[in-house]
């Protein structure tokens, strides 16, 4: 997901968006960044009868495939492709959705990782506007334009994909990490904010997930988990409301403890482990 959003319009064929099949539905699950990865994990994971899924990608081959192996599996598909970084056809497709058919569970999954291209030099800029456009202002405009008819139905889920970098900056990614900390704090204060109105909100924290972006990454890939895994963990923790899901494990504690040690300690530690920036 290393390349800006399509500016073509929004999918309009039979083949991808089939009729309804007039049966009730029990819940509707949206998720952006659906032919990714752990995107296309979570859409199969929640792949069910009764269940309409509403997915968002730029691969439309990979989505259609995708929306194939979720019908057989008994869901109601909707396959989509508005521009996302586009803030008046974000609104347009998401209010028409809330009106016809209101989410009930927001998973705001759709990103992309750059990394310092050598030695002293930065990420050019254009490419950091576009990664801070879709990794935190993208979630943080569906989560303002869902919410307001989620708390007046009472219920809803909003899920933000931040990552085990908000903990602490990795030198090879630095825009990566702000972006995936700046939706960390977004999340936990509107947590706060919409509990009392039935709204809950979620920070899913992974750490490296085996997809064409993970392995793009620099540096080791410790417990690199499966896709597959990863859906599993994040599909538990939403049902129950978890304000945090943060995985693995032992990856979790160790990136926590850069977060609570004086950044000098973990920026050593960050080079012993071949993190560091080279001279």
């Amino acid at each position: 997901m290393n390349q800006p959003e399509p500016s073509h319009p929004e999918l309009n064929h039979p083949e991808l968006n089939p009729p309804g099949r007039n049966r009730q539905i029990e819940r509707t699950v949206l998720i952006t960044g659906a032919s990714g990865a752990i995107g296309g994990a979570l859409a199969v994971a929640y792949a069910a009868p009764k269940t309409r899924l509403l997915l968002h990608g730029r691969r439309l081959e990979a989505l259609e495939a995708l929306a194939m192996q979720c019908r057989a599996l008994g869901a109601e598909v909707e396959c989509h492709d508005a521009p996302l970084t586009d803030d008046a056809r974000l609104e347009a497709w998401l209010e028409a959705l809330a009106n016809r058919c209101l989410p009930d569970i927001v998973i705001a999954n759709a990103g992309q990782n750059q990394h310092v291209p050598g030695p002293g030099e930065l990420e050019p800029w254009e490419q950091v506007s576009d990664l801070l456009a879709i990794n935190l202002r993208v979630p943080m405009a569906m989560a303002n334009i869902l919410t307001p008819p989620m708390v007046g139905r009472g219920s809803g889920q909003l899920v933000l994909m931040s990552s085990l970098a908000a903990w602490h900056g990795l030198p090879a990614t630095p825009s990566y990490s702000a972006s995936k900390a700046g939706l960390k704090a977004f999340g936990e204060g509107l947590r706060g904010h919409l509990a009392p109105h039935g709204v809950g909100v979620t920070v899913v924290m992974p750490g490296y997930v085996s997809s064409p972006m993970c392995a793009a990454m620099p540096g080791p890939k410790p417990w690199e988990w499966p896709p597959e895994k990863a859906a599993q963990v994040i599909q538990a923790g939403i049902a129950r409301n978890r304000a945090r899901i943060s995985f693995p494990f032992p990856l979790n504690v160790g990136c926590w403890w850069l977060a609570v040690l004086p950044a000098g300690i973990s920026q050593r530690l960050l080079r012993l482990m071949g993190y560091g920036s080279r001279p």
